[in-house]
């Protein structure tokens, strides 16, 4: 069931986003809005940052990590030290029975080197496993944090943002983007960890049986950290890519299924195919470039190990031969630089993570650095509810007087579509709003419940301005009735009781009563407690509509918006609506938008739109007689030409 805290589309349904960029309402079939073509990472350095910030609550545990990795592979690093002693035992057994000196083989020295190799590696086994637990559980944590974060900030960005981005934008990041962050968490961090200490280890030891071969050993170091560093600078593009074509095609297979009805009314389907295709070429394509750069990694750097490890072996064969080393230590300086290659090709194998993770991360962070509306005042008004309590300074009552003074609006601000308006309204008076398309009736509604802020001007409610009160208890004021009815996954009860989560049974049954819904619920199988399916396919429009007005009863608002909301059904339910609207409006200040004129005749008021601007007002006799705009676009509707 949705938040409590979404008081946008607590009453009825959130409204569309009509004018502004990225267009009015829902598009039609390709008609599809994606972000803008991925690029190269803007800021490496504070991508990085920002990912340390959020590690910095786990200081304490990562240098736990810290700790276990490296006792971890301590123990595993002297394993080969202490295994070249039994072989050097059994080369000197073997030597002895050879020249018959009558000594063999000493097999307890054998058995205890055996049985300190499994002290040592039961224990690097048992702390890489602790390590690797309190990894998870800060990769989960912080996973957890970046997705709270995300969820939070959803709220607190604009309207404007959601004009410009794509649904399936957004979830890509809630999604993928913070996924690839806690694999890489998950992995990554300690794997980097071990690597490193098992290098330094590893070098220590080899230092120790012989410099001379250690240094043959690290001179694969330079050539595999160039060709490294090249790879990763020319495969990370391609990542970023990655991130941002999958994005692409969240955003449209979101957007097709969300609107597969009007896609299949317009035959879109070919054009939408297309679409999809394009966008998965190009997925195909920046995959195969990322991971075709990435792959080369582990080949290389294994050829130029092998290499090394050829080296060695001549190497170690003439030291041996020259009495410098012992055979055991040759078995175990050929098994470290075996090992000396595994951390590097670890680390070449987490650089994919890490270029993903990078890619992930900024478009997550980018996300979260996003601008967010404009921050409420400390001493923000709060609506008083209670009849019983006085007003305060800053918690008073609302009557629903409404009066727009000189407002001016665009979406784009260097495009004005609202000028000038102005007017007064006072409590309980219903107020019809209407004129063609694209007149501006949807913005008034817009700015009244401040989805968006106006450029110049002000509007106010009982003589204050509606940017001095909290966002949420200001649209707490305002009940919704669109055309388009939302409902959501769940019982018709919770659907009507999303206007007031503390509604009792007895107050949704009341609601439903007034809104001449309760006949029809009671009629449906499991009444109330029907489950509505994710579309509410299985109720009529009329009935959607009638629960919708159900919930803005319930909520119990001063002041009413309806948004044509008889203008899906037949002239039967409509008489329903009628009536169950002109008791929702009783005594409560409303403002209709119609395209019906014959539905706004008893407006206490109609405000005539074009161009934004109100070029006639009045009531519905008044501006019949002075046979203008409105008795024009009147008459239209009923006089056949």
């Amino acid at each position: 069931m949705p938040n409590n805290n979404q008081k946008l589309s607590k009453n009825a349904v959130p409204t569309k986003r009509p004018g502004g960029p990225g267009g009015a309402g829902m598009p039609g079939p390709g008609g599809m809005r994606f972000g803008a073509p991925a690029d190269k990472p803007k800021d490496v350095k504070g991508t990085l940052k920002k990912l340390l910030n959020y590690l910095g609550k786990f200081k304490i545990l990562m240098l736990v990590v810290f700790i276990l990795a490296i006792s971890s592979t301590i123990f595993a690093i002297v394993g080969p030290k202490v295994l070249g002693g039994a072989t050097t035992e059994l080369y000197k057994g073997l030597m002895n029975q050879i020249s018959g000196s009558g000594a063999g083989v000493n097999f307890d020295a054998i058995w205890q080197i055996i049985t300190t190799m499994i002290f040592l590696y039961f224990f690097s086994a048992l702390l890489s496993y602790v390590q690797g637990f309190i990894m998870t559980n800060i990769s989960m944590k912080i996973t957890y944090r970046l997705r709270d974060d995300i969820a939070v900030k959803i709220h607190t960005l604009p309207f404007s943002y959601y004009d410009k981005t794509s649904t399936g934008d957004v979830l890509s990041r809630l999604t993928n983007d913070v996924d690839a962050i806690s694999q890489s968490f998950n992995q990554s961090i300690t794997q980097i960890i071990t690597s490193i200490a098992m290098l330094i280890g590893i070098l220590v030891m080899m230092f120790s049986i012989s410099w001379q071969m250690t240094l043959i050993a690290l001179c694969i170091l330079p050539v595999s950290g160039l060709l490294l560093a090249f790879i990763m600078k020319k495969s990370q593009k391609h990542f970023t890519n990655q991130q941002g074509y999958i994005a692409r095609i969240n955003g449209h297979v979101e957007e097709m299924y969300g609107n597969h009805i009007i896609v299949k009314a317009f035959g879109g389907e070919e054009e939408s195919l297309v679409q999809f295709n394009d966008n998965n070429n190009k997925l195909y394509g920046a995959a195969w470039r990322a991971n075709f750069m990435s792959g080369l990694m582990m080949p290389i750097t294994m050829f130029i190990g092998n290499l090394g490890y050829v080296a060695i072996c001549i190497s170690g064969g003439y030291f041996a031969s020259q009495g410098v080393i012992s055979v055991g230590d040759i078995q175990a300086f050929i098994q470290y630089v075996r090992q000396f290659t595994q951390p590097i090709t670890q680390i070449t194998q987490i650089s994919n993570v890490i270029q993903q993770t990078l890619a992930a991360s900024e478009r997550v962070f980018e996300f979260l650095g996003e601008e967010e509306e404009v921050p409420e005042s400390e001493h923000a008004l709060t609506v008083n509810r209670d009849d019983s309590i006085a007003d305060t300074e800053t918690n008073i009552h609302v009557a629903g007087n409404v009066s727009f003074e000189d407002i001016s609006f665009g979406y784009d601000p260097e495009k004005i579509i609202i000028n000038d308006f102005s007017t007064n309204v006072t409590e309980g008076k219903k107020i019809a709003i209407v004129g063609p398309t694209g007149a501006g009736k949807t913005t008034i509604v817009n700015l009244l419940m401040r989805f968006y802020d106006v450029n110049t001007g002000a509007i106010k409610v009982d003589g204050h301005n509606i940017k001095d009160f909290k966002r949420d208890d200001l649209r707490g004021i305002f009940g919704m009735v669109l055309q388009d009815t939302w409902l959501f996954n769940g019982t018709i009860a919770e659907n009507i009781r999303y206007g007031n989560l503390d509604a009792t049974d007895e107050k949704v049954k009341d609601a439903a009563k007034t809104a001449q819904a309760h006949h029809f619920i009671t009629t449906l199988p499991d009444g109330y407690n029907m489950i509505l399916n994710e579309e509410a396919s299985n109720v009529s429009q009329g009935q959607k509509q009638l629960i919708t007005i159900a919930r803005a009863i319930l909520a119990d608002p001063k002041i009413l918006i309806l948004d044509e909301a008889t203008s899906s059904v037949d002239t039967r339910t409509e008489i329903l609506i009628q009536k169950a609207m002109d008791n929702l409006m009783h005594g409560r200040t409303s403002f209709i938008i119609a395209h019906r004129l014959s539905t706004i005749r008893n407006a206490d008021l109609i405000l005539v739109l074009d161009k934004g601007n109100v070029i006639e007002q009045g009531t519905h006799e008044e501006l019949l007689a002075s046979d203008g705009f409105y008795a024009d676009l009147y008459n239209s509707q009923f006089v056949k030409s």
